[in-house]
């Protein structure tokens, strides 16, 4: 029986919610492929809160984590991924190593998890496989000065869902944006 990884690197590690009957195990931290991320998505979920997106242009490489999936079809895995991010299909990735089948908005975020999985105990995997938006969404291009001018405007719930999900977000996502806010005491006074 084929088995599949779900890899993870933001809100899903702390929060499987529609995931959590479809996967087993605890997450295996830090032990999935190396992807660039960046805190590059303007989330309307979030309420215009930044969140992690892997993003080929201004990503840092980051380890991510897995869980494996208890589907034995990576479609169905595909499917229940879907409905915990409440995306489009078309925003998961995947890669099933066996059947060739795969799908990604990056051709090397493919060759890296394909190269990951060659090496893992899992058949294929699946992703969450968003696009970077801050550029669309704040008419500024994606900068670390940007990025914290659009963290200073945010107010209210806005503001606290963007420090919940920065400061919980998995300690070796390193990236240039949560390292500039490390160091701002604006920004770390919730979490002091």
């Amino acid at each position: 029986m084929p088995v599949y990884a779900i890899i993870g690197f933001g809100s899903l590690i702390w929060d499987l919610d529609d995931l959590r009957p479809w996967v087993t195990g605890e997450w295996d931290f830090y032990s999935g492929p190396i992807l660039p991320l960046e805190f590059s998505l303007v989330s309307a979920k979030r309420k215009r809160a930044l969140a992690l997106v892997i993003d080929h242009i201004d990503g840092q490489n980051c380890p991510t984590c897995v869980i494996r999936s208890r589907r034995d079809s990576l479609a169905l895995a595909v499917s229940d991924l879907a409905t915990r991010e409440r995306a489009a299909i078309e925003k998961i990735g995947y890669l099933d190593v066996n059947r060739g089948t795969c799908w990604s908005r990056s051709n090397t975020t493919l060759d890296t998890v394909r190269r990951w999985l060659q090496c893992s105990s899992f058949d294929g995997a699946a992703w969450t496989d968003g696009e970077r938006n801050f550029e669309k969404a704040t008419g500024e291009p994606f900068s670390v000065p940007t990025a914290v001018a659009h963290l200073r405007d945010l107010q209210g719930e806005s503001l606290s869902e963007a420090r919940r999900y920065i400061h919980m977000a998995p300690s070796r996502v390193d990236t240039p944006l949560r390292r500039a806010l490390a160091e701002q005491s604006w920004w770390n006074k919730q979490f002091d």
